[in-house]
């Protein structure tokens, strides 16, 4: 039998564990999805001596939020604008930029040629944001073209992710900076800038030549720097992916969401955040939309319901790990019950074995909706939605709540008609070498499993 104090002692930390949780959750005006929320509470209210620690060092996906918010809400474009571009400014994001000569890499080798051509071509400044940046092929030659501009006197700054670094050793980047580049890493996982958001990822990847100018050149999408994602190594395929690049007023929207990373990366205070007018009518043009801890809103999740509940006619999604909160799914669900079709391209089996365990309740539910799902052979990493002819959107975010909610993400959002549907011809293609998907109902054991998966995965 335990000793009374013990118990007395035991009962005041999980006290101390549960109010340490409900006060900072208050100052730090997080907002939580209420499975969450309890999850923590029971964690803690369970296992306070484990839990506790875990929450301080992983349990904040927000910076800070205004104590109040009234007054401070973007101001919409005007009436008659398109919906998805005027959805995107409230939430915060640029109005509609121009851009030109949009170029689509259907493969990895075109992927590498347009980012050595963007990296070739730069006369002033370059700026790259990566999350993984591989040791050998294109990680190492990227290094090597950085390092030789940066000779050239071409200010060269490098913003690499601190848990996407772990992940895949990078190369050696002593050359580079004793050329006069300048390189840090994003939120170091033994050294965080701030308390609390160890578990906080960059996962932005954006190569950016010459902003301000009019050689301004932006390389963007879902590629890591690394062999996997170009030209495959050891014998393996390089894995399907997709990436653009393109020039115009668009880069500036991107140099000013590097520049407001990089200052954090670097402890530096923000600068006043600049107000990028639209270059473009709504319905033209393209917006960066960002999504992260340094949004007040969950700006991608928030524009894909939106877009969900508007579409008419088609949705066509391209993931690598499909694992949407419940709001998501009900509104691709609905969306298919109501006769838009819904598709859905995933790989057949993913680099992540949990991910495709835990996506089995969620292919199972949009299938009987109507849906289609079709996997891929091989590796598919690319991050897609298409919306009617409406909008399509291309970056890093997958569909998944740790992309969705505790990621630092990127994604463009392109409104004109025939470049809308140009990505929807990229889908098409994959889709064509792609199996149709199956719904088979999962054993008890199964079942279990993808509880306790999705149950654990929010905060992992």
């Amino acid at each position: 039998m335990l000793p009374s104090h013990w118990l007395t002692l035991h009962g005041l930390a999980v006290s101390l564990a549960v109010l340490v949780y409900v006060f900072s959750s208050h100052a730090m005006r997080q907002r939580r999805p209420p499975a969450s929320a309890i999850a923590w509470v029971l964690f803690i209210v369970l296992l306070p001596y484990v839990a506790l620690p875990a929450f301080l060092l992983l349990g904040s996906r927000k910076l800070a939020r205004p104590a109040s918010l009234a007054g401070t809400a973007p101001r919409p474009l005007a009436s008659g604008d398109g919906w998805a571009a005027g959805t995107i400014v409230s939430l915060g994001q640029p109005a509609p930029a121009a851009y030109r000569d949009l170029r689509l890499h259907r493969d990895g080798r075109q992927a590498q040629e347009a980012l050595m051509r963007t990296i070739d071509g730069a006369q002033a400044t370059l700026d790259l944001c990566t999350f993984i940046l591989g040791r050998e092929g294109p990680g190492q030659a990227v290094v090597d073209r950085l390092t030789a501009k940066a000779g050239q006197g071409v200010r060269v700054r490098l913003l690499l992710d601190g848990m996407g670094s772990l992940m895949q050793r990078p190369p050696s980047l002593d050359r580079l900076t004793r050329a006069g580049a300048e390189f840090v890493r994003f939120v170091p996982p033994l050294r965080s800038p701030i308390r609390g958001r160890t578990n906080l990822r960059d996962h932005r990847k954006m190569l950016i030549a010459d902003a301000g100018l009019p050689s301004a050149r932006l390389w963007c999408g879902g590629r890591n720097l690394a062999a996997e994602y170009f030209m495959g190594s050891a014998g393996q395929a390089p894995w399907r992916d997709l990436s653009f690049d393109l020039g115009g007023a668009l880069v500036q929207q991107a140099s000013e969401l590097f520049e407001h990373d990089w200052r954090f990366a670097r402890d530096l205070p923000s600068l006043p955040r600049e107000v990028l007018h639209a270059s473009a009518q709504a319905g033209e043009g393209a917006q960066l939309v960002a999504s992260g801890p340094d949004q007040a809103d969950d700006t991608v999740l928030a524009l894909l319901l939106t877009a969900a509940y508007r579409a008419k006619a088609r949705i066509a999604l391209a993931t690598p790990y499909f694992v949407p909160d419940a709001a998501l799914l009900m509104a691709l669900c609905l969306a298919a019950r109501r006769g838009v079709v819904v598709d859905l391209l995933v790989p057949a089996r993913s680099n992540h074995r949990l991910s495709d365990m835990a996506r089995g309740r969620a292919l199972r539910s949009l299938a009987q909706a109507g849906g289609r799902i079709w996997l891929a052979p091989g590796m598919m990493h690319a991050k897609l939605a298409v919306f009617d002819q409406t909008l399509a959107l291309c970056g890093s975010a997958n569909l998944d709540s740790r992309s969705l909610l505790l990621n630092y993400e990127l994604m463009c959002a392109f409104h004109p008609p025939a470049d809308v549907q140009r990505f929807a011809d990229w889908f098409d293609q994959e889709r064509g070498t792609a199996q149709p998907y199956v719904a088979t109902a999962p054993g008890l054991a199964r079942d279990i499993a993808e509880g306790m998966l999705l149950w654990l995965g929010f905060q992992l």
